[in-house]
């Protein structure tokens, strides 16, 4: 732009403003302890061993008010990781009891009956036992407590396993497997199990840690969706027989 008689030129260059990044609070259970650290209050305490934080997590308000502050990058961000290994505030989900006996003709019998302990409401999904038998075993013949449930004997790692699609908190389940063992003898019995389960809890967590709030701060308009969804995973579940 010209300005009159002067002939002065006024030019103007570009200016990026660079947009503030979103934010995401995240309030944890206020009575969340890490360590030994003594309580505080009078609700109820959730307590964890250890716990690590990702990079991106900003924890000044975390010691005051169990908060932490997120930058969100784009996909799946482990924002937290604790553990916890004495003093869980729930029971286990399931209990195993086992049987093993020869019947007549020689056969072993395995029975297991399986207690799912969580509360009825509640339901464990996509359920998995996994059972080591006896290098021997040459077949396999089973009786399951519902039709829903599947079984079958993987001769590649000799291990039967019993599939169980969905198991009510507070029922029971049963499967009797007989095994046919040439030569068959005590020392075989000390090849079976330790038993492996995998599960998934949706809508609970063993340690009682709970999200109070997420708040998502954006500079542009229009925030996404906010939800919740608490899911257990069975990483190493073993049942000694």
């Amino acid at each position: 732009m010209e300005g009159g008689g002067l002939g002065r030129h006024w030019g103007s260059s570009p200016v990026t403003l660079s947009p503030l990044p979103a934010e995401l609070r995240i309030g944890l259970t206020e009575e969340f302890y890490v360590g030994k650290s003594e309580l505080r209050g009078y609700g109820t305490a959730v307590r964890a061993d250890q716990c690590a934080f990702h990079s991106s997590v900003k924890l000044d308000e975390f010691e005051s008010s169990r908060i932490l502050k997120v930058t969100p990058s784009q996909g799946e961000l482990p924002v937290m990781q604790y553990q916890l290994s004495d003093d869980i505030p729930c029971a286990l989900p399931f209990h195993l009891f086992p049987m093993l006996e020869r019947d007549p003709t020689g056969r072993l019998r395995i029975y297991l009956k399986l207690r799912c302990d969580l509360a009825p409401k509640s339901q464990a999904l996509n359920v998995r036992v996994q059972l080591p038998v006896p290098k021997g075993v040459v077949s396999l013949s089973q009786e399951l407590s519902s039709p829903e449930q599947t079984a079958e004997l993987q001769p590649s790692i000799k291990a039967i396993r019993w599939v169980i699609p969905r198991v009510q908190g507070g029922s029971q389940l049963s499967a009797l497997f007989k095994l046919e063992i040439p030569g068959l003898s005590s020392s075989s019995l000390l090849e079976v199990g330790p038993v492996n389960m995998s599960f998934e809890l949706p809508m609970h967590t063993c340690s009682g840690l709970q999200i109070r709030f997420l708040r998502f701060t954006a500079p542009q308009a229009g925030l996404p969706h906010r939800w919740v969804r608490y899911v257990s995973h069975s990483d190493s579940y073993v049942i000694r027989l």
